[in-house]
């Protein structure tokens, strides 16, 4: 088999494609094998032919020009670039329209029982791949999934913008959960709802065991359940794109050797950026060796970030359902190693998210230099729990942690940050330093009595521990913890203390400033010790050795 090739060399075929496709001998147009553009006839065939044309001869450039692509199942194959030229959209066609065939059939997986059955299945996509090497989609044209289903029952957020009255939009008919509602049990497995019949996608873009893969420069709208799901995909590159979508606009699923870059992803009713290690392929596999940079992800409605206008939903005073965060998880078998995310905005949406709840251990992992906006719950989201849906799973682990150098405002303010292990798993060696989160406060001085349910097998958001008893960081079974350079304020008064730490072995303040009301304290200790402050707003430099409970 042919050896793979570096990144670069798949960059020097990209940008050689853009500057020579309609001149090499080694370019394909595919209205060359009979298809139409046009929108309405189905190109499906004529696609795959000149894919097969092009892997037959070695390799080479399929080129759409401008027009419109109705198809279904595209295959890739090795060797071979999608050349999605300006002007040029590939149209997800709708099933069974006027006796139309549709997308190939969900291939059998005897693992698929352990996952949803979106993350289980490949064939049923746009487009999609399995054990290939070399290959790239590129742009600057668009995929819009018209006819992807998002992989759960028909409900309003389903339909396309220009299907739906905006005015008529309502968060209160979304099925978002209320804070403590997701109880262990919620997002179980497998779903009815969760499941394709034959000849319906629910994917723009699948990959299975692939290597060498680039992904860039092209938009993804209304992409279905996944914009892009690439499971055990290495060496993968995906960069410059424009994704706005009605579920998860990107999952990256137990792939190595991944990057992730400049690419705006508006995913108001599922996640933007997700990493995440299932056992779809009966196997434990870490994501691994991976990096994200210069990202930008939202929840603004559906088509308004590829449109401009970012529009946003509001239930009240409060964010609607928008999540289109980054986050690891909530699968997470075979555990995240060696990860950077840097230089990334969050806009309307909840915040970073760091989830091991089905065993695996997330260790190596820095963060910095973020900055977020209107977040509807909290800004920082680190959860060990012990879901373990997978077999043979043990509880897994968390480990040296570095969040580093984050702005948000306009935080919910509901929820805190919060880091939290399980009682017999704590979270490990965790490092936060110059943070600076401005709430929206109004938290009533009952929060601060709350004591948070343990319910560790609970599908991990904030929310299913309802409000919380600090405004700015709950932190409860860590081991190991350093804050550094940490401001919390709030626009509007909150009568709860700034931090509450429960079960904390060896925790380190350093340089915090605070805002708390007069008669509130800075810091509530539970059954916790070697807990020392230095410069800590209103607090004496401390060193405590237990406390079993205590105000600062």
């Amino acid at each position: 088999m042919q050896k793979g090739l570096p990144l670069f060399l798949l960059f020097a075929v990209y940008f050689t494609a853009r500057l020579s496709a309609q001149t090499s001998p080694h370019s394909y147009d595919v209205h060359s094998f009979g298809a139409k553009g046009d929108g309405v006839s189905i190109d499906t065939d004529a696609i795959n032919h000149a894919i097969i044309a092009a892997h037959e001869a070695g390799g080479g450039v399929v080129i759409f020009t401008s027009g419109v692509y109705a198809s279904f199942s595209i295959h890739l194959m090795s060797n071979v670039t999608l050349l999605l030229s300006e002007g040029s959209t590939l149209l997800a066609a709708e099933p069974g329209l006027s006796g139309r065939p549709g997308y190939d059939v969900p291939e059998a997986n005897p693992f698929d029982r352990y996952q949803d059955f979106g993350h289980s299945h490949w064939h049923n996509s746009l487009i999609w791949g399995e054990d290939l090497e070399n290959i790239a989609i590129v742009g600057p044209g668009r995929i819009y999934g018209r006819g992807l289903s998002r992989g759960v029952t028909h409900a309003l957020r389903d339909l396309l913008p220009e299907e739906r009255d905006r005015e008529l939009i309502l968060p209160e008919a979304t099925n978002a959960p209320k804070p403590g509602s997701i109880t262990a049990g919620s997002f179980g497995y497998p779903s009815v709802d969760d499941t394709m019949a034959e000849g319906v996608g629910n994917k723009a873009i699948a990959l299975k065991n692939c290597h060498n893969v680039l992904l860039r420069d092209f938009s993804i709208y209304h992409g279905g359940h996944f914009g892009i799901y690439a499971y055990a995909t290495d060496n993968l590159a995906v960069e410059h794109l424009a994704i706005d979508t009605n579920r998860d606009g990107m999952d990256i699923d137990s792939c190595v050797e991944v990057h992730i870059s400049d690419c705006s992803v508006n995913a108001p009713w599922d996640d933007g950026i997700c990493l995440k290690s299932c056992f779809a392929g009966g196997r434990k596999r870490p994501c691994e060796n991976v990096t994200i940079t210069n990202c930008n992800v939202s929840g603004y409605l559906e088509g308004t970030l590829l449109d401009g206008t970012r529009v946003r939903l509001y239930k009240g005073s409060q964010i609607s359902t928008a999540t289109g965060r980054i986050k690891f998880g909530t699968e997470s078998n075979g555990g995240f190693k060696n990860v950077t995310v840097s230089n990334c905005t969050f806009d309307f949406c909840r915040g970073l998210a760091l989830e091991i709840v089905d065993g695996g251990t997330m260790e190596d992992v820095s963060i910095s230099n973020l900055t977020m906006r209107d977040i509807g719950n909290s800004a920082i989201y680190v959860r060990l729990g012990e879901r373990n849906r997978e077999p043979n799973t043990a509880t897994g682990r968390i480990r040296r942690i570095n969040i580093s150098n984050v702005v948000a405002s306009g935080v919910d303010p509901r929820f805190s940050s919060i880091v939290e292990g399980s009682p017999d798993h704590p979270i490990e060696d965790l490092s936060l330093s110059n943070i600076r989160i401005e709430y929206r406060g109004g938290g009533a001085s009952a929060d601060a009595a709350i004591v948070p349910p343990e319910n560790p097998r609970a599908y991990p958001e904030p929310e299913a521990l309802g409000t919380m008893p600090a405004y700015g960081l709950f932190v409860r079974h860590v081991r190991g913890m350093e804050l550094q350079d940490v401001h919390f304020s709030y626009a509007a008064a909150d009568a709860r203390p700034a931090f509450v730490l429960q079960d904390v072995i060896g925790a380190d303040l350093r340089h915090v400033r605070a805002a708390h009301e007069k008669g509130v304290p800075v810091l509530v200790l539970r059954n916790s010790s070697t807990i020392t402050t230095r410069d800590v707003v209103d607090i004496p430099d401390l060193r405590l050795d237990h406390v079993e409970a205590g105000t600062y």
